[in-house]
């Protein structure tokens, strides 16, 4: 494998991608950092890790909704850094609701961040890895890839759609060194986690401490939440020589809620 790892991160100004991203920089690894927010703040993010690792890090806030501003994304990195080694696709969203009242622009917008723009990202970048003869793609699925909770119709399906979305890259790539893997995280309180708490306490009919300790620990048996460095360090065993072997995967970081 590549000493220089260059990687995409797909959502990573906050949450999960954000722990990801100072995973790898930590690593030593250039770093396209993707997503909205304040530019301020992200600009802080940015330079932060560059000046604290000693890497390159960059941002692209490309729209996960729009594949041609995803296809801009994967070249403007592969311009900036010659190649993509590493794509991680983590951007997602959530909104919790009934089905019979769950707002159409809402599924729409779901299936196209959470789902969509990791078959966009992979498209653009396969080639490239298959020629090369390594790759390592990243996908953050979630417990949700696995099981399924009432109120989160669109969450859930496109969860179980990165989930084989997955396994059908892992093939593909088998035979050219690019391996495809999924992240099935349960709760990590990250801001996409506490935004939904008050969606999930109207859905419900709790208040949001019952939210947090009847619906989300609750399906934990550990009680404990993910945390996003966990996650990261997990992310950079699989890009690492000894998981080579480890392709079409989803691999379960959730406290032990899906062997419940």
């Amino acid at each position: 494998m590549p000493r220089l790892l260059n990687t995409v991160i797909t959502g990573s100004t906050s949450g999960i991608g954000l722990g990801i991203a100072t995973a790898f920089a930590a690593e030593g690894w250039n770093v396209m950092l993707n997503g909205f927010g304040d530019a301020d703040e992200i600009e802080a993010i940015r330079a932060g890790l560059e000046d604290k690792y000693g890497v390159k890090v960059l941002y692209n806030g490309a729209d996960m909704t729009k594949p041609e501003e995803i296809r801009a994304l994967i070249a403007a990195t592969q311009s900036a850094f010659g190649q993509v080694d590493v794509l991680v696709n983590n951007a997602g969203i959530q909104f919790v609701s009934p089905v019979e009242e769950f707002p159409e622009e809402k599924w729409d917008a779901i299936i196209a961040i959470n789902m969509s723009s990791a078959f966009h990202t992979t498209k653009a970048a396969f080639a490239g890895m298959k020629e090369r003869g390594f790759g390592r793609i990243i996908n953050i699925a979630s417990a949700h890839g696995l099981v399924a909770s009432p109120f989160k119709s669109a969450y859930v399906t496109a969860k179980h759609g990165i989930v084989g979305l997955t396994k059908t890259i892992a093939l593909e790539g088998a035979e050219h060194g690019v391996t495809c893997n999924a992240i099935c995280p349960g709760y990590v309180k990250t801001p996409l986690v506490e935004k939904q708490i008050p969606d999930t306490a109207k859905a419900r009919g709790m208040t949001e401490e019952e939210v947090v300790q009847k619906v989300i620990l609750e399906a934990q048996p550990t009680k404990q939440f993910v945390t996003v460095e966990q996650i990261g360090a997990f992310a950079v065993f699989l890009c690492s020589a000894n998981a080579a072997q480890i392709t079409g995967a989803a691999h379960q970081i959730d406290g032990g809620w899906v062997a419940k």
